[in-house]
Formats: C-alpha cells, sequence, structure tokens
C-alpha cells in the first residue's frame, strides 16, 4: 500500500493520522537509515535541505501537521513510504516527493516505526476558570 500525504492530510486527528502512518518495524531491522555514510551524504544535501524546508513550512511545524501539536526541539521530516537505499543511490524522485513527506518529532517518530503508542504526546487539556474546584465535579 502506497501512503500519501494527500490521503493523511484529510485525517483530522493525531490519532488517525497516526494509525495510517505507523510500520511496525521490529527494532534492529535494516533500513535505509542504517547506512550511515549514505544516510548522512543524503541529510546534508542542498536538495533534501530544500525540500525539508518546504515540508516544515507546509505543516507549520507541527507533529504530523496537526494543529495544536507543535514540535518542540528538534523535527524529524519522516517519509511516509520508507525510502531504499536503491532508492537513494538511484536518486528515485520519491525521496524528495512532497507528498511522500511529513514533519514528526523525534519520538512520534520512534512510535511510528516501532508502535510503541507510549511515545506519543498527551493532548493539551484546556484550562478553564474554577475546574480546580474539587465539589465541581
Amino acid at each position: 500500500m502506497t501512503r500519501t500525504y494527500k490521503e493523511l492530510s484529510r485525517l483530522e486527528t493525531f490519532k488517525q493520522r497516526y494509525n495510517y502512518l505507523r510500520l511496525g518495524a521490529i527494532v534492529g531491522e535494516s533500513t535505509f537509515g542504517f547506512t550511515r555514510q549514505v544516510n548522512q551524504a543524503f541529510c546534508h544535501s542542498s536538495d533534501w535541505r530544500d525540500v525539508r524546508d518546504q515540508v516544515i513550512l507546509r505543516d507549520d511545524g507541527c507533529d504530523l501537521g496537526v494543529p495544536g501539536y507543535p514540535i518542540r526541539g528538534t523535527i524529524v521530516v519522516h517519509h511516509i513510504n520508507p525510502v531504499t537505499l536503491d532508492e537513494i543511490l538511484g536518486g528515485d524522485p520519491i525521496i524528495l516527493d512532497l507528498n511522500n513527506l511529513i514533519c514528526t518529532s523525534r519520538r512520534t517518530h520512534e512510535a511510528i516505526h516501532f508502535s510503541n503508542e507510549s511515545l506519543l504526546p498527551k493532548p493539551i487539556i484546556e484550562r478553564r476558570p474554577g475546574d480546580m474546584i474539587p465539589w465541581k465535579f
């Protein structure tokens, strides 16, 4: 199944988007990221930096592009469909396709790859005047 940002953006909640993206990988399973030299060269390329900036602007720096989930700290730009070493080495257009990229926090990125929901951010509870008065519950 090929996933897309276009489909992802139709999902309204953070949880729906997470479920759409989660991969359920096995810890230690080989991915493009395991090839450190290629990974570093790609991540420092001007093409990647330009596309990365576009994704961050498009998603307003929010986790999974969901308003109300601003990323504090490092923003990881995640490939919606994992890329392979051959795609990187061959310069496949999918590696820089905006429809295959989304902003995540580090913890959300790990949750996606390892299906560990405990890493996901908790929703912010909006406080209201008087909500701490015990006899109102």
